[in-house]
């Protein structure tokens, strides 16, 4: 780890962030945004706009009013006695005792916009729109949603997180710091790993070294997604982390193919890993050559002014002209996620036994005219499959005044470990 002090957000910070959201409600003609959090413990991508706003625990209930200050709806007491004792410790809390409830339910909603006097304003909503990848029709709960609207008929309800989340996609100085703590964190857990993966161990010791380094650096990651075997074609939680069964044990000659997210401060970082054990079998490394120039592509053309479709396209040169396949997006936003490279439907079709499988539509790129802007952060990971062996690189990169800032070139190339003790 290279950063001497932990960098932090402060009361400036939180001015600067407020204002913004004001400055967006009044550029869109809105009276208070409506912020709806996703639980804690939802894993890589959460829909955590309300943190954006609190730096604190995600999961909460945030009403902006265009002309005072947000109020924090909790999801229960136990939100309540952290706040108070992070208070207690001297922690700067971004939100008084006076502007928190102890509920989120739709009556504490209604109550808390009533008594704003916003019954007959204009609300801009965040969690009714789609939200890729886990919430394809929106994350807010029908029951609650269907109680609002019958209680407040006159006011106006807008969804406006796209528009939102570019708003506040272009990070500060103080969240750059924060997101570069993170990048050193994901760095550590993917050395950690390199360093237990020998043939003769099961895999999940090297899922228990990585996130034992996050944990150790004072983080609290989300669970990695990890596969092994000699060409696995996956993506996702090891299968014995949801069903009963034994991690697999590594062998010589194997990949352990890995997902890592980092995550301080609310701010996230994504590596990706692929690990040889021994010495890489030259279609990996032929996928790893076209892998990496897709990359290279990214970081010439990831620029200001510059459109996120115009940086998916630039990557997709490399990717097509190659003799393998595309297995998934090769980028995607971060802090927060909304943009989305597209790629195509024919992935499965080249997988042996997929032709049982539904076949999966065409994935068109997400927000491809967004222009970038300066503190973007985007997780950069093409991916490439030869001969049925799969190389999965990269990091995460932030759009720079000039240059793209590369925050994990170590996690951009094939890494090796040793093959038998």
């Amino acid at each position: 780890m290279t950063t001497p002090d932990l960098p932090t957000f402060s009361m400036t910070e939180r001015d600067r962030r407020w204002a913004r959201a004001r400055a967006f409600m009044t550029r869109e003609g809105l009276d208070a945004l409506l912020v709806y959090g996703e639980h804690e413990d939802a894993g890589p991508a959460p829909f955590a706009f309300d943190t954006w706003l609190t730096n604190a625990r995600a999961g909460t209930t945030v009403i902006v009013p265009r002309d005072g200050d947000p109020i924090c709806l909790f999801p229960m007491e136990m939100f309540a006695k952290d706040h108070l004792e992070s208070r207690r410790r001297g922690e700067a809390v971004w939100f008084p005792p006076e502007n928190v409830r102890a509920s989120r339910d739709s009556r504490s909603i209604i109550d808390t916009l009533t008594g704003l006097g916003l019954e007959r304003s204009s609300v801009g909503v965040i969690g009714l729109e789609p939200a890729p990848p886990w919430h394809p029709e929106g994350i807010m709960p029908y029951r609650l949603w269907d109680s609002i609207l019958t209680a407040l008929p006159h006011i106006t309800f807008t969804p406006v997180a796209p528009a939102f989340s570019r708003h506040i996609m272009p990070m500060g100085q103080e969240q750059i710091d924060v997101v570069r703590r993170s990048a050193e964190i994901g760095d550590a857990m993917a050395r950690a790993m390199v360093d237990a993966a020998t043939a003769g161990v099961p895999e999940s010791d090297v899922y228990a070294a990585g996130m034992a380094a996050g944990y150790r650096h004072g983080t609290t990651p989300a669970a990695m997604h990890l596969w092994s075997g000699a060409h696995p074609l996956s993506r996702g939680l090891p299968s014995w982390s949801y069903r009963p069964q034994a991690p697999r044990i590594l062998r010589d000659g194997d990949i352990v193919s890995a997902e890592v997210f980092s995550n301080a401060g609310g701010h996230h970082t994504q590596h990706q890993v692929t690990i040889t054990i021994g010495k890489p079998h030259e279609d990996l490394q032929r996928a790893a050559a076209v892998a990496r120039a897709a990359y290279d592509e990214c970081l010439r053309t990831l620029r200001p002014g510059r459109t996120f479709g115009e940086v998916v396209e630039a990557m997709r040169v490399p990717l097509n002209a190659g003799d393998g396949w595309e297995f998934g997006p090769s980028i995607h936003g971060l802090n927060p996620t909304i943009a989305l490279g597209g790629f195509p439907s024919y992935a499965n079709s080249h997988i042996p036994g997929a032709d049982v499988y539904p076949r999966e539509s065409t994935h068109p790129t997400l927000a491809g005219d967004m222009e970038l802007v300066p503190g973007m952060s985007f997780a950069l990971e093409p991916n490439y499959v030869v001969g049925g062996r799969l190389a999965y690189l990269g990091g995460t990169v932030i759009v720079g005044d000039d240059s793209p800032i590369e925050l994990n070139p170590y996690t951009a190339r094939l890494l090796q470990a040793a093959g038998t003790p």
